[in-house]
């Protein structure tokens, strides 16, 4: 049967119903199984990684990979594809992904074909040839959106792969696999796992062919998740759904109140999530300043979690310089909105 979101997340990924049966996947501690079963070995598979991947596969329509790390999960995706192979990607995205797609794209490992995501026509003009369509949407940190339906529908019309990062749109907003993307990554230390104590991944996809290549990549390369951080993600994944949709309510009344503050010249919100930017009339030092004078929201990088988190994103070496020096991301937690602005309202003060 199917279910809405919210209860697929809080019952997907349960043990057989049975009596005594635990309510709740246990931890499974151990790197050695007896042989004749699947796993054989503790970098091939886990039982409590197992109940995270059921869940989130329950989300996504897809068979679903959990990893150590989110940069993990991308490099698997990337380490499939033959040397030199030309792929599509954002100009400009999340930084770790356009660092190494540069190191890739320097050492001849891969030919990347940087695109502006929200122009469709020029993606589509940088499909002819490529093996992969790396798309990001919204992208971070300037919240670009991206034609997924057309593109995705464009590249498959030609054969080539394409792979979404749906870490901030997450599956109540958008579902690319069953827009027939191949692969959808999430960074599950954002939103899915949200209580900022968790580094995971995870890949998900509905072709069986792919999803072993995936998989034999996780086995081979060692980026398997711990089975205690795989359990926090899970527990997580519970309420994901009314984090979300909490912080994307108070996400869109502060989107309304920044636009309207005189220190704060654009403000950008794709309309959805839980994720906005806004630049700020100031030097890249008094947008500095603004960050580090509030007092209940979290000076730090990440995203996601139950607290809000803002930054400068140009305070990092490797940030696009395409990013405004004077943009802050807000990451709006589960605090309450009213509480939320006064502290956005004294800190913009500081300046």
């Amino acid at each position: 049967m199917s279910t809405h979101p919210e209860t697929t997340a809080v019952t997907a990924g349960r043990p057989q119903v049975q009596p005594d049966a635990a309510l709740n996947p246990s931890v499974v501690l151990t790197s050695t199984f007896h042989s004749g079963g699947p796993i054989g070995y503790g970098r091939y598979g886990n039982q409590t990684w197992s109940a995270l991947e059921e869940a989130i596969s329950a989300l996504e329509g897809g068979e679903t990979l959990a990893f150590s790390s989110g940069m993990a999960a991308i490099s698997a995706v990337f380490s499939i594809l033959p040397i030199g192979a030309p792929i599509v990607a954002s100009n400009q995205g999340y930084s770790g992904v356009m660092s190494l797609l540069n190191s890739f794209h320097a050492s001849g490992r891969l030919e990347v074909r940087f695109v502006d995501v929200v122009n469709t026509d020029e993606v589509i003009a940088a499909m002819k040839g490529a093996a992969l369509v790396w798309l990001e949407s919204p992208t971070n940190p300037c919240l670009d959106v991206a034609d997924l339906p057309t593109l995705i529908a464009e590249a498959k019309r030609l054969g080539i792969g394409v792979a979404v990062d749906n870490t901030f749109a997450t599956p109540l907003v958008q579902n690319p696999l069953a827009m027939g993307a191949d692969i959808v990554m999430h960074s599950v230390t954002k939103f899915l796992s949200g209580h900022s104590d968790v580094l995971m991944g995870s890949l998900s996809t509905n072709d069986p062919a792919l999803y072993k290549r995936l998989h034999d990549s996780r086995s081979f390369n060692g980026s398997i998740p711990g089975p205690f951080e795989a359990w926090l993600a899970l527990r997580g994944l519970r309420t994901f759904p009314l984090r979300f949709n909490k912080s994307q309510e108070s996400a869109k009344a502060l989107v309304a109140l920044l636009q309207e503050h005189p220190k704060v010249t654009r403000v950008r919100y794709p309309g959805f999530g839980a994720i906005l930017s806004f630049e700020v009339d100031g030097t890249p030092e008094e947008t500095q300043k603004v960050c580090d004078s509030s007092t209940m929201i979290a000076h730090a990088t990440s995203l996601g979690g139950v607290e809000s988190l803002w930054e400068r994103r140009r305070r990092w070496p490797i940030e696009s310089p395409s990013v405004p020096e004077q943009l802050i991301r807000l990451s709006v937690g589960c605090e309450h909105v009213d509480d939320i602005w006064a502290d956005i309202t004294k800190a913009l003060a500081a300046i």
